[in-house]
């Protein structure tokens, strides 16, 4: 009993290895294939499966989605009850069945072919090459049609003394490019619940995603964009989501009087000020300004205008720039805020150290 859990974990991890060398070995045409097919869709990756399949289809289309390739998942009996017309032309249907004979999956195959949307079947066929026939794709695909359209049970693949597959199943037959999830044994003891079978589903799924996003160019922002609640897309957030603008944005113009510039710093609360000629940025006026002032010149300060106190030529960051980009600046800097221009040195907004906390970056 000590070692079952050891156990089950290296049979799973043998069968990632076998996967592993199969994609980069006799599936490798297949594995580019697929992804190619992926790559060309016009319209969204339909991924379905029934039972534990079904749990990992749920995955890897959620997968797919937060990667850049839109997908959604298909319930093959919700779809036999109207949700197939969720799947249109234009589309690439992805179905997952170890056996490769669930009935339910099965009886999509004639409205698939129908709508002439391409199939990517992922199951457990020992197929040599990652491919089959062209004949076999032409008489299963037929063979499918006519089981789409009986009632009776889809009876399984029969099997030889070794326990491997006899002969292609139907959905590896009437897929455009059947990938081979095969493995040599269930973790379970029984050899009966889907372990090491579903792991190496999902880890074929992952690895189609993850090539694909690597082909669209997908980068960390596009991922922040399509995370906006999640704690990565919150650090990498943009300086622009994050900033104070209007009437929440301090500033003063040269002439303005220094009691006048303290009131504004302290109605803002952002302990800065920026000066500004019409909406040009001229220059920053902070506490830190004012406490160095009072030191050399005492009440006299008061007489100064924002022009002659302030900083010129403050600190600034583009609105595009990512939040972990302007705390970087303020550590190096030391300071607490950045004001926030465009590329002429308009005026933009204001970003505080106080406001990168809800990223997590601080």
């Amino acid at each position: 009993m000590k070692n079952t859990g050891e156990n089950v974990v290296r049979i799973e991890a043998e069968a990632l290895r076998a996967l592993a060398d199969r994609i980069g070995g006799p599936m490798a045409e297949a594995f580019q294939r697929a992804v190619d097919l992926l790559y060309g869709c016009a319209g969204r990756v339909v991924v379905t499966g029934m039972g534990k399949s079904g749990l990992i289809a749920r995955k890897i289309a959620a997968t797919l989605s937060s990667t850049g390739t839109p997908s959604l998942y298909l319930h093959p009996v919700e779809a036999l009850h109207g949700d197939l017309g969720m799947v249109v032309r234009g589309d690439v249907v992805l179905a997952l069945s170890a056996s490769g004979e669930t009935e339910e999956i099965l009886a999509l195959l004639a409205t698939i072919k129908r709508l002439r949307v391409p199939l990517i079947a992922m199951t457990g066929d020992e197929i040599c090459g990652g491919s089959h026939p062209s004949k076999t794709a032409k008489s299963g695909a037929a063979a499918a049609n006519k089981r789409s359209q009986n009632t009776h049970p889809v009876s399984p693949k029969s099997r030889d003394k070794g326990g491997a597959p006899s002969s292609i199943s139907t959905l590896a037959a009437a897929a455009d490019v059947a990938l081979d999830c095969s493995i040599a044994q269930e973790a379970c003891a029984l050899g009966l619940a889907p372990t090491a079978s579903t792991t190496t589903m999902l880890a074929l799924g992952d690895a189609l995603a993850v090539t694909l996003s690597e082909r669209r160019g997908f980068q960390e922002e596009d991922f922040a964009n399509l995370h906006p609640g999640g704690k990565l897309g919150k650090r990498l957030a943009r300086v622009e989501s994050l900033m104070h603008t209007g009437e929440a944005l301090p500033r003063v113009k040269p002439s303005t009087k220094m009691p006048d510039v303290i009131y504004e710093m302290s109605r803002k609360k952002l302990g800065v000020t920026a000066v500004v000629e019409g909406d040009r940025l001229v220059g920053i006026v902070s506490d830190g300004d004012l406490r160095r002032l009072l030191e050399k010149r005492g009440k006299d300060v008061m007489d100064l205008t924002a022009g002659e106190a302030m900083t010129r030529d403050p600190k600034t960051i583009s609105g595009g720039e990512f939040a972990a980009t302007a705390l970087a600046l303020m550590e190096e800097k030391k300071i607490t805020s950045l004001m926030v221009v465009d590329g002429v040195g308009t005026l933009r907004g204001i970003v505080h150290l106080h406001d990168l906390w809800s990223t997590e970056l601080v």
